[in-house]
């Protein structure tokens, strides 16, 4: 990972490259891809209704003629650690798994733009000494923003490389104080039906619930993010608060937060809860162990024709690989 502390005198990413330049969009894949579309979002648990009412749009080709005309998206001169180019801002901000307003990556954007993310306020409590409210505007003054190059991996089978702006969740958490008794971290998204359409579907249980083992956690990896490209999160893209664990598929990121719990019991995460067999609660990027019905071995970079390999963990191997020691991780998938 890369990691940069925000001082205040720093030149910000959207800053460093052209604005014209990082706004504009990649190309995504044609042909296979799209042909594929239907089927990847009936693999990742999507009724084969509402997978046909996702892809009536084939993927990348709404506005495709306004795009025309932008720059091709080039290299921002930042990479990840492992030297692959950051993913356009134009990628990474309308292409986007939000099911609280819609199963339809492209869709997103434009239908969360009047979601209100302000005021906002986080609930943290359960099992810790100190609970409490907190207001998103306290949290950017109490805890320093710093920017982290990170690997995105879908479980769905496609990747990006984001410049994200957040703080360690262990810096909230040690807060708060997590009494002996807590073992997880529950997250829970914010239910509003009327700002987001898509909770009104009766195939899950909303609101969206995640959780974390304690030690995963307090990982330095693990951040909360209120920003990428230098800029505040747009609503697409979980604002104003959201979870970012790199080395787990992207469905643990859950987006627009407003409470935290420390738990002692496992919680159940609105995936696990509708596919159990498919989601678990781990859900760490491991390439030898495929979904029910395709396999993890490679996936697409988003702005890539070819497929790459996925990496174990999604190439943060050496620095978390020891919280799972001894762990079966096909039973613990």
């Amino acid at each position: 990972m890369l990691i940069k502390k925000r001082t205040g005198k720093e030149i910000p990413t959207a800053e460093i490259t052209p604005q014209q330049v990082y706004l504009s969009r990649r190309q995504f894949m044609t042909g296979a891809a799209m042909a594929a579309a239907a089927a990847t979002l009936v693999a990742c648990g999507v009724p084969a209704e509402e997978a046909e009412q996702a892809t009536a749009v084939p993927a990348a080709t709404e506005g495709a003629a306004a795009e025309a005309a932008a720059p091709e998206a080039a290299a921002t001169g930042q990479t990840d650690e492992l030297g692959d180019p950051l993913t356009s801002y134009q990628d990474v901000t309308n292409y986007n798994n939000f099911y609280e307003f819609t199963i339809d990556k492209e869709k997103v954007a434009p239908m969360s733009a009047d979601f209100k993310t302000s005021p906002w306020q986080v609930e943290v409590g359960g099992l810790v000494n100190n609970p409490g409210i907190y207001d998103i505007d306290d949290i950017r003054q109490r805890f320093t923003q710093e920017e982290r190059i990170y690997r995105l991996r879908c479980v769905e089978g496609w990747s990006m490389v984001i410049p994200w702006l957040g703080f360690p969740l262990s810096q909230l958490l040690q807060e708060v104080e997590p009494t002996s008794e807590a073992k997880y971290v529950r997250f829970e998204t914010l239910m509003d039906p009327e700002q987001m359409p898509g909770q009104s579907s009766r195939w899950y249980e909303w609101p969206y619930v995640e959780g974390l083992r304690l030690d995963e956690a307090m990982h330095d990896l693990t951040i909360l993010s209120m920003g990428l490209y230098g800029e505040e999160l747009l609503p697409q893209n979980g604002a104003p608060f959201r979870l970012v664990v790199p080395w787990k598929y992207g469905f643990k990121s859950i987006k627009s937060i407003v409470k935290i719990d420390l738990v002692e019991e496992q919680p159940t995460s609105l995936w696990m809860a509708a596919s159990p067999r498919e989601y678990g609660f781990y859900a760490n990027v491991n390439p030898a162990v495929d979904h029910p019905r395709w396999s993890q071995a490679v996936e697409r970079r988003i702005g890539e024709l070819s497929r790459r390999k996925t990496l174990p963990f999604n190439g943060y191997e050496e620095e978390v690989a020891y919280l799972y020691d001894g762990m079966d991780l096909r039973a613990n998938y």
